[in-house]
C-alpha cells in the first residue's frame, strides 16, 4: 500500500522552529518529486517547497523563501522541511506530495501535479 506520512507538527512561538518529516512506504524515492503543501483555514491549499529525489533540485513558494529547508534522506524515504523564523501566517495544515518522474514535472509547487498525498499535519504559529 502507498502512503505517506507526515509528522513534526505543532504549537509554536512566533519566531520558532519545527521540523516536518513524510515517510512514504509502498515505493521507493528513486524518482520522485516530493512537495509540501499547506492550507489555511478558508484559504487555497499552496505549494510551499518540493525537492526531487533524483538529482535534489528544489524548490521554494517566495513566502519561505530564507526560512524553510526541504531535504531528502533517499536512504530512508523520508523528506523533511525544516520550518524556522516562523510566522502566524504559517499556521496551516501541512502536506506532503509525491509524483514519479521528477524531471516531467512543469510547476513542482502545483499540486495538480501530485498523485499521492499524505492525510496532513497541523502547524500553528503563535504570536
Amino acid at each position: 500500500e502507498v502512503q505517506l506520512v507526515e509528522s513534526g507538527g505543532g504549537l509554536v512561538q512566533a519566531g520558532g522552529s519545527l521540523r516536518l518529516s513524510c515517510a512514504a512506504s509502498g515505493f521507493t524515492f528513486d524518482d520522485y518529486a516530493i512537495g509540501w503543501f499547506r492550507q489555511a483555514p478558508g484559504k487555497e491549499r499552496e505549494g510551499v517547497s518540493c525537492i526531487s529525489s533524483s538529482d535534489g533540485s528544489t524548490y521554494y513558494a517566495d513566502s519561505v523563501k530564507g526560512r524553510f529547508t526541504i531535504s531528502s534522506d533517499n536512504a530512508k524515504n523520508t523528506v523533511y522541511l525544516q520550518m524556522n523564523s516562523l510566522k502566524p501566517e504559517d499556521t496551516a495544515v501541512y502536506y506532503c506530495a509525491a509524483v514519479e518522474g521528477s524531471s516531467t514535472v512543469v510547476a513542482p509547487l502545483g499540486e495538480y501535479e501530485y498523485d499521492r498525498w499524505g492525510q496532513g499535519t497541523q502547524v500553528t504559529v503563535s504570536s
